[in-house]
């Protein structure tokens, strides 16, 4: 399943994963993903993972190019490991969530980031919550272990639901001795469907705080001013929004967290208006 170009050598790697097709509001971790990917010296794709076989074709749609302008070529559904350098060695993980199959596809790339020597590993994604654009993005965390939640804080401890593949392979990291977080980005549910450059930002900072990964998000700041004043022009327009965001800042302390189940009711509504 797991096709390896080039083992790669690396000292010390930290691998960061980011899945598309499950929650990931604000496409807060395919953006984090992408800046990082942007900015990854000596960047080399290593592995691959086929999904064609994992997936629902009908959902997660293969794409098609041109060569030479003339001959069509089908790209199919895959995983993508590219290793390189940010502050530190990087194997950074990308791809669509698969359907099928999530303890082989997880044991999979476990075993190759055993076998690579990864020390430490982060799973990155945004969480569509009851919070307001105009308040600082909280990234929430979930670890592997006890010890390493004492050194994380702000551990999203309470939350039961539905889960995606990224908590599969956490878990299973954890399991093989690889220290694994979890960072979601609690992105507004009312703006959780266009990019939230205010999010990936959260995120990327964090994951700077957190493993010694080094990315410059000062690009951001830009789009962020762009996107707030877009969110507060689109809320003109919409008074019926404007008054349910006044009334969640009414309600909301301003470093309180969602509850698990104001989690849980945001990601299926998330999901349902994703279908």
């Amino acid at each position: 399943m797991l096709t390896i170009e080039q083992m790669p050598k690396l000292s010390d790697p930290v691998l960061v994963v980011s899945f598309t097709g499950w929650v990931d509001g604000g496409l807060a971790g395919a953006g984090a993903a992408a800046v990082l990917r942007e900015q990854l010296g000596s960047a080399r794709t290593c592995a691959q993972f086929d999904l064609a076989d994992y997936v629902d074709l009908q959902q997660t749609r293969p794409t098609v190019s041109l060569v030479d302008g003339e001959t069509r070529r089908v790209h199919w559904p895959t995983i993508e490991i590219v290793a390189g350098i940010a502050g530190r060695d990087v194997l950074l993980a990308t791809g669509p969530e698969p359907s099928l199959r999530w303890h082989d596809v997880s044991a999979e790339l476990v075993e190759f980031a055993q076998t690579v020597g990864v020390k430490d590993a982060v799973c990155m994604g945004g969480m569509p919550s009851p919070v307001s654009h105009r308040r600082p993005i909280v990234v929430q965390a979930t670890a592997s272990s006890r010890s390493l939640a004492q050194e994380v804080g702000a551990l999203r401890a309470d939350y039961l639901g539905p889960t995606g593949i990224q908590t599969v392979l956490q878990v299973a990291l954890g399991d093989a001795g690889i220290p694994t977080l979890g960072l979601w980005a609690q992105v507004p549910h009312y703006v959780a469907g266009t990019p939230s450059p205010p999010a990936i930002r959260a995120l990327l900072e964090r994951l700077t705080e957190l493993t010694r990964v080094a990315v410059d998000v000062r690009d951001l700041d830009e789009q962020t001013d762009a996107y707030n004043e877009q969110v507060e022009s689109g809320l003109a327009e919409r008074p019926d929004v404007a008054a349910m965001v006044r009334q969640i800042e009414e309600t909301e302390e301003p470093e309180e967290l969602p509850s698990g189940d104001d989690l849980a009711r945001e990601i299926e509504r998330f999901l349902r208006d994703e279908d």
